[in-house]
Order: structure tokens, then C-alpha cells, then sequence
């Protein structure tokens, strides 16, 4: 029962996105502003490609530079960076539509477990946000195909695990955020301001050289995508996003908890 209650819900929070206008305009400005750094990152006058050639036509001695590597990590920093103002658009209807709609009361007082109806949603964003990279795994399986020597598969495979992740988090504390008010654009300001918050703590723990920068760098979000774009897989990264994704949930649960309790 737990599983299929959540592939319902997973189903129609997915296709809820398909019949929403704002869900393909989110698309598009994605798809369209990401296309732009590619092209620039790799093709750009301050490109890589650029670059490459203006040493070695110079005769400038440099180490031997692996541009797909470059790109890769230029890219998905970039991405990263999108994602800070995607995210909490999408995030914003997970539940404030409920409120709205006056449905969220019934989801807290159904038989059906608050975690299995979180989790069920946040998969659903997850979903779409994976179809909404698919176009962008297309370029750049072009890209790496024409390097030699050809990249690790497991280097973009982990990085692109890491985007996912990190978008999980993200959406999983915003669909927190979304369960305490009836405004989706409350609720993504909200989210952004939290995920700003996120990015100044990566700020900080990469300027300040002492135990509290330390600190900061076991608990940062960005630090431990960076870590996975870079190539390192380090058990620690993957705990601490999976932490955020678990947090979000059960912040969720406790808010829909809390209705229902002053329900009855």
C-alpha cells in the first residue's frame, strides 16, 4: 500500500507539471540561458576552445589542458547557479496549491502517511526536473565524444548524480517552505532566500581559515556539489545531500502533522 499510494501521488504531482503553462516557460528560460553558457563556456571569445588556440598560436608553454574537464566543471557550476533561481519555482505549488484549493486538509486528516505523500511529490518534481537536463546531457555527449582522449564515464555520470542531488535538496526544503503558506510566490521567496542563505554559508566557509570555516565546509550544500562535479566521490558529499533531501521530508511530514492535529 505505501508503495503504490506513492506512485500515485509521484504520477500526478509529474503530470501536474505537463498541464501548467509556468512549467514550460520555467523550461524554456532554462533551456535557453543554459544553451547560452554552453555555447560561451566552449565557443565564446573568453572560451576554453578560445583560449587553447590564442596559446598555442602564441607559442605560449603551458601544461597540457584537458578541455573537456574544464567545461564540464565550468558548465555545471553554472547549472548549479541556475538552479538557485529555478528551483524555488518549481518547488512553490507543492503544497501551497493544497492550501489554496482548501485539499490540504484532506490530505493531513486521509489515512495516508504524511511521508508517502511528501516523498510522492518531491519525486515528482525530481522527475521533471530530470527530463528538464535530458536536453542538455544531448549536447554534451557531443561535446565529449569529439575529445580525445575521451573522458572517464564515471566523471559526468557523478557530476550530473550531484546536480540531481543537489536540485533534491533544494526542492525538498522548498516543498517544506511551500507546506507553511497558501502563496506560491511567498513560498518561493521564501525558498530562494533559504537557498541564498545556502550560498552565503559556501561563501564563508571558503573565506574564513579556521575551525569555524571547517565547520561550515562539512555543512555546505555547494561545497559537497562542487565536490562531486570535480570528480570526488567522497562518501561524506553524498551523505550530507541525502541529509538535506531527509530533512526537507521530515520538516514536510511535521508540518502537515501539525494540521492535522488542529483538525480534529
Amino acid at each position: 500500500m505505501i508503495i503504490s499510494n506513492t506512485i500515485a501521488i509521484f504520477q500526478k504531482e509529474f503530470q501536474s507539471y505537463f498541464s501548467s503553462p509556468l512549467a514550460y516557460i520555467v523550461s524554456g528560460i532554462f533551456w535557453l540561458i543554459s544553451g547560452i553558457f554552453m555555447v560561451g563556456i566552449l565557443l565564446g571569445k573568453q572560451g576554453i576552445i578560445k583560449q587553447v588556440s590564442i596559446s598555442e598560436q602564441m607559442g605560449i608553454p603551458t601544461a597540457p589542458i584537458d578541455v573537456t574537464y574544464i567545461f564540464l566543471n565550468s558548465f555545471l557550476a553554472v547549472i548549479g547557479t541556475l538552479c538557485i533561481f529555478i528551483l524555488p519555482i518549481l518547488s512553490m505549488g507543492l503544497y501551497s496549491e493544497e492550501r489554496k484549493r482548501g485539499t490540504l486538509e484532506l490530505l493531513a486528516t486521509s489515512p495516508i502517511s504524511n511521508w508517502v505523500v511528501a516523498l510522492g511529490k518531491l519525486l515528482g518534481v525530481i522527475a521533471f526536473f530530470t527530463i528538464m537536463i535530458l536536453p542538455l546531457l544531448l549536447y554534451e555527449i557531443i561535446i565529449f565524444d569529439a575529445s580525445k582522449p575521451p573522458i572517464p564515464p564515471a566523471v559526468p555520470l557523478l557530476a550530473h548524480l550531484g546536480l540531481i542531488l543537489l536540485a533534491s535538496a533544494i526542492l525538498s526544503l522548498g516543498m517544506f517552505i511551500s507546506s507553511l503558506t497558501d502563496s506560491t510566490i511567498i513560498s518561493a521567496i521564501l525558498t530562494f532566500a533559504l537557498v541564498l542563505f545556502l550560498w552565503i554559508i559556501d561563501l564563508l566557509a571558503n573565506n574564513i581559515d579556521n575551525i569555524f570555516g571547517k565547520i561550515l565546509q562539512k555543512i555546505s550544500l555547494l561545497e559537497s556539489y562542487n565536490n562531486l562535479v570535480q570528480g570526488v566521490c567522497d562518501t561524506s558529499n553524498l551523505v550530507l545531500l541525502f541529509s538535506y533531501i531527509f530533512l526537507g521530508l521530515f520538516l514536510t511530514a511535521q508540518s502537515i502533522e501539525s494540521l492535522r492535529y488542529t483538525k480534529q
